[in-house]
């Protein structure tokens, strides 16, 4: 994952009511009527929350009669846990600036 994507999936976990979101279905797929009580807010405001989950992968939905779940989709979420635990080497970019002299020398 490049690091514009996983900045922008980082963004959408950023908010604590999607993080919820998140940490519910990582116990069972869930639909919208279930995930309302859960909150303080509307129906359309969780399924705008659910709409920024599903933008960036990390939910999927599945149509059942006219239900619709929503997963977890836990290959992404690991694929989030890889990135950051493999961010790339920058000490290169930080030696440039430094002989560029763009880098202050605090003390």
């Amino acid at each position: 994952m490049n690091i514009e994507k996983l900045a922008e999936t980082l963004k959408v976990l950023g908010d604590p009511t999607r993080l919820q979101i998140v940490a519910m279905l990582n116990i069972r797929d869930l639909c919208v009527c279930e995930l309302v009580p859960m909150f303080s807010i509307s129906q359309p405001a969780i399924s705008r929350h659910l709409s920024r989950l599903r933008s960036v992968e990390l939910v999927k939905e599945t149509r059942k009669g006219m239900w619709v779940y929503y997963s977890l989709n836990r290959q992404k979420l690991e694929e989030v846990g890889f990135s950051l635990s493999h961010l790339p080497d920058m000490t290169e970019r930080l030696n440039e600036l430094r002989v560029k002299g763009a880098l202050p020398e605090c003390k």
